[in-house]
């Protein structure tokens, strides 16, 4: 198949300068990059929920219909920001790193992206990356298992999975954080008063495995949140190195 028979996005086309303006009409006045960043800046000032075509266009001084000539819809432009916002990928796996702190490194760096700018987490994933950041952070995690003895649809969705778990956990953490900052208070004094009411509305009932939980790990339930991702991760990548052992086995 030629790459003339391989039809691309109009908006995919520009943010990968496969194409420069339209055939027909007059020059564009502005980039891609112009637009994306207007849509960004709506999103960091006031939330995803304030984009739209018409609000971005004011930002750039424009009619709405001259964004069309970008992107075709919200959602093209959502996608667009959310590939953006993610950034560069991390550093690619050095010589002497393991499969195991790279990919976790590349988790982390998934979940700080989002932190960065939470409204990412609220864009519905349409599909599978085809922005040219989002193609790069994919070529990071498939590289980072490299050399495994996995194969590459098993490759391919042990980076689904650890990046599932990033984007689950980022979207969890900046909740909380924004719930606790409403009450005003940190996320810790939530989780602290959250077990301190779950001990009231269980201490009678048919809740014994609540009680044991509370009674079992009183000093550990107020530990940091990060000791909580860390033992989700290091259970995925558990399972991913067992597999690895058992193609070595096998080979």
């Amino acid at each position: 198949m030629s790459d003339a028979d391989v039809e691309l996005p109009e908006s995919i086309e520009l943010a990968w300068g496969l194409r420069e303006r339209p055939g027909k009409g007059p020059r564009r006045s502005l980039t891609m990059q112009q637009v994306v960043a207007a849509g960004i800046r709506v999103a960091e000032a006031d939330g995803l929920a304030a984009v739209s075509m018409n609000r971005v266009a004011g930002e750039l001084g424009v009619g709405t219909m001259s964004l069309y000539r970008y992107v075709s819809a919200k959602t093209d432009l959502l996608e667009l920001m959310a590939d953006t916002g993610y950034g560069d990928p991390p550093a690619p796996r050095g010589p002497d790193e393991g499969w195991r702190p790279a990919l976790a490194r590349w988790a982390h760096a998934n979940v700080a992206a989002i932190h960065r700018h939470p409204w990412i987490r609220q864009i519905p994933i349409g599909g599978p990356p085809m922005g040219p950041n989002g193609v790069r952070w994919m070529e990071q995690g498939l590289a980072a298992l490299r050399g495994t003895g996995l194969r590459g649809v098993e490759r391919l969705s042990t980076i689904l999975l650890v990046s599932g778990y990033a984007r689950y956990w980022a979207t969890l953490t900046a909740d909380l954080t924004e719930a606790a900052a409403r009450e005003q208070l940190s996320p810790d004094e939530v989780g602290a008063r959250y077990w301190q009411q779950l001990e009231r509305l269980t201490r009678n009932g048919p809740y014994p495995a609540v009680r044991e939980l509370l009674a079992d790990a009183e000093d550990e339930l107020d530990e940091e949140l990060d000791a909580e991702w860390r033992f989700g991760l290091d259970r995925i990548l558990d399972g991913v190195e067992a597999l690895i052992r058992s193609r070595t086995a096998t080979r």
